[in-house]
């Protein structure tokens, strides 16, 4: 999470066609929201929520058979 300040970021294997969402660091939580609606809502998760999933997603744990 350290790699993270209060810019929104895309992934860096996002593509061009904005569809992908965008992700910053706030006080005590991560922020995602919609790149082709960026006026629109904002999830808040919990830090320790979002570094569980990264974890998940790095382990495979979303992956689809």
């Amino acid at each position: 999470m350290s790699t993270l300040d209060s810019a929104w970021r895309t992934s860096t294997r996002s593509g061009t066609n904005g569809a992908c969402v965008e992700v910053r660091l706030a006080s005590s939580s991560v922020q995602v929201r919609d790149t082709k609606d960026r006026t629109g809502p904002v999830l808040n998760f919990p830090a320790s929520a979002w570094q569980s999933f990264i974890t998940g997603v790095h382990n495979g744990e979303f992956d689809r058979d």
